[in-house]
């Protein structure tokens, strides 16, 4: 059993939880994530370790209420029990001093961005971090990324914070410029955008990793659908990644996979909402 020390809901449906969990705070690396089993009745869902402090033997988790088990997780209170949390699984990320170096995150995906960018930033590297989200509220982790990067930069599609439009215009003014492009690019977040932010930085060969959580389901390899094609090889996000090679990523397969269970969520979410 795994204690909540702590349930924010810090953004619409998005909450920040603390979790005692001093094992996996201890041998978890940026990159990683965890299994989170909340009862018997409820799926083992996927979730990236976003912080985790090895004196308090805590781990932090941002969860999304997109679909039925996520809703009920982000409505335990603190004090209450998790009845697994398994990890830390996943290779990685591999981190080096690469120079300058643009972290891009949208949406909850800035929190799977956020221990990849400090580790970054400690590892010598000049971070800039770009941010995006559809309005202001939607925006997470500014203040601590700019406790850690050289430069954070938002965007919002509204307007109501930072530049107006996505991260991708800021992205194309730094690879236009020579003293601005990035040695390397890594993005978190909605596939489309991490397509995009791919596409962008091929043609100026720009080494770009993506993270592939979205895709992940059972967090194991058992149940095969978190599979992608990268370079033309069957890889599982789960076990070969979370972080690919953004410009060997099959992303028509990768965006085919994620509607696959669309009506299963839409018909729990209703049965959710009616309990």
């Amino acid at each position: 059993m795994f204690k909540i020390l702590a349930n924010d809901n810090i953004a619409p449906n998005l909450h920040r939880m603390v979790i005692l969990a001093p094992r996996i705070a201890c041998h978890h690396r940026p990159g990683q994530f965890v299994i989170v089993h909340a009862d018997e009745q409820a799926e083992r869902i996927p979730l990236t370790i976003a912080d985790a402090d090895t004196r308090q033997g805590t781990i932090t988790l941002f969860v999304q209420a997109v679909g039925y088990t996520t809703g009920r997780l982000v409505g335990m209170p603190a004090g209450t029990y998790l009845r697994d949390v398994a990890g830390p699984l996943g290779q990685p990320a591999h981190i080096e001093t690469l120079g300058r170096v643009t972290c891009i995150g949208g949406g909850v995906g800035t929190a799977v961005l956020f221990p990849i960018a400090k580790a970054l930033a400690a590892a010598g590297n000049k971070v800039t971090t770009l941010i995006g989200g559809r309005t202001s509220s939607l925006i997470i982790l500014a203040d601590e990324l700019g406790a850690c990067c050289h430069q954070v930069l938002i965007t919002t599609e509204d307007g109501s914070l930072g530049q107006k439009g996505f991260v991708t215009n800021i992205l194309a003014t730094q690879l236009r410029d020579e003293m601005l492009r990035p040695q390397a690019v890594f993005a978190a977040g909605p596939v489309p955008m991490m397509r995009a932010v791919a596409e962008m930085t091929r043609p100026y060969a720009v080494r770009t990793m993506v993270s592939l959580n979205p895709i992940m389901i059972d967090g194991t390899g058992m149940c095969g659908g978190c599979r992608v094609m990268v370079n033309k090889e069957m890889k599982f996000a789960c076990v070969d990644g979370p972080e690919f090679d953004g410009h060997q990523v099959d992303f028509d397969l990768l965006e085919d996979r994620l509607t696959i269970y669309k009506e299963e969520e839409r018909r729990l979410m209703k049965l959710l909402k009616d309990a």
